[in-house]
């Protein structure tokens, strides 16, 4: 079988949502971590994307602050603003069953269209998060990937909340790009701030 992931999940609730009028401002809120496949296949559906800090909280928070209905996490934390506020896997559930009953449609049917693109997180190691992330070195180099990868990419540098690493996640078409990516990024964060 195929994995659905959260991201899987925020597509098909999105489109069911936008088809009964119920979501509100057009607009789904992910987090940094949700995949550019997701934020594509969401765009031919005329829907916009608004991107969050990793976690339920920070999602929820935007969801109140503009009034939006539907926000989540890849990992599947899903919040139905209507019904919850926070991520509730037996509601995730029923709604995706809902949608499956009303299509008359399989669930990996339902989740073809959000074709997801190969990612690479490496967590490494450091000595000091901050001054790591700030490095000129870092961005210049951070810099040169993103512009590199242009639109079929991300590259992503999230300092940990609870170890001291900063995580490096890329993104791209292919896997062999994105571990490029993200092993030239961890290399040089492991040279010039590497924890022993």
């Amino acid at each position: 079988g195929n994995i659905i992931t959260g991201d899987h999940i925020l597509y098909i609730l999105a489109g069911r949502l936008k088809r009964k009028n119920n979501l509100m401002h057009n607009t789904v809120v992910t987090t940094v971590m949700s995949n550019t496949g997701l934020e594509k296949a969401l765009s031919r559906l005329a829907i916009q994307t608004v991107r969050t800090k990793v976690g339920d909280r920070y999602v929820y928070e935007a969801m109140t602050r503009e009034g939006y209905s539907l926000g989540g996490e890849q990992s599947g934390h899903i919040i139905l603003q209507k019904y919850a506020t926070t991520g509730d896997g037996i509601l995730t559930a029923l709604m995706l069953t809902e949608e499956m009953l009303e299509t008359k449609t399989t669930l990996s049917r339902l989740a073809a269209p959000v074709v997801m693109y190969p990612q690479n997180l490496i967590n490494v190691p450091v000595r000091d998060k901050t001054a790591a992330v700030n490095d000129s070195a870092v961005q210049e180099l951070s810099a040169e990937i993103r512009k590199n990868l242009g639109e079929d990419g991300r590259l992503l540098l999230r300092v940990s909340g609870t170890e001291p690493c900063i995580r490096v996640m890329a993104e791209a078409k292919t896997e062999e790009i994105c571990r490029t990516c993200a092993e030239k990024m961890a290399d040089l964060l492991r040279e010039r701030y590497g924890a022993e």
